[in-house]
């Protein structure tokens, strides 16, 4: 047989083609938007335990300016236009805070917070904003899911950051992360 007609060749070849395309539609697909910062000043020794809270809040809410002005913040919104999977403009995801402890032993503080996109809240923001486009009304609403969970992530997470306070966790470096998965939702 020849090289044209060999059928082990030209199924190999068929899938190395599907393999580049899914290669670069994976390149492609976003699901996620995240930002990270480090907080390199140390606190100085005989700050108080709400300063030094205060010091770990505003890394947070730095962290969350950068996650919301973020490109991928953008591409995420324009799925509820381009996709197909996120049909009627439903899905639901995670916003997740990451307390990093880099100069000490303890454990990363984790919190998570769900949420969930209907088309209601769509028709809600409709209303107050001045656009119908689906990419437009829904980095509205990813913002507004950030910001609540993000807030309620750090209320959960308070705890665990005071007793890292009482430990002095917090007396070196710091990074926080913040991510907001979406999935399309069931």
């Amino acid at each position: 047989m020849s090289y044209r007609t060999n059928p082990d060749r030209i199924l190999d070849s068929i899938d190395r083609a599907r393999s580049r395309e899914e290669e670069s539609r994976s390149a492609l697909f976003t699901r996620d938007a995240s930002a990270r910062e480090l907080g390199t000043d140390v606190p100085e020794p005989g700050s108080t335990p709400t300063e030094r809270l205060r010091r770990i809040f505003a890394l947070v809410e730095k962290t969350y300016v950068a996650t919301a002005s973020g490109a991928e913040m953008r591409r995420l919104a324009e799925r509820f236009q381009t996709v197909g999977d996120i049909a009627n403009q439903h899905a639901r995801g995670d916003v997740s805070v990451s307390v990093q402890y880099l100069d000490h032993d303890r454990d990363d503080d984790i919190g998570v917070s769900p949420f969930e996109i209907r088309p209601r809240d769509f028709e809600e923001v409709r209303k107050i904003a001045n656009s119908s486009r689906p990419d437009a009304l829904a980095i509205r609403i990813l913002r507004k899911e950030l910001r609540d969970g993000v807030a309620a992530a750090f209320k959960k997470m308070e705890p665990r950051l005071r007793d890292g306070i009482r430990d002095r966790a917090d007396m070196g470096h710091l990074a926080v992360k913040i991510t907001l998965d979406l999935r399309p939702g069931g």
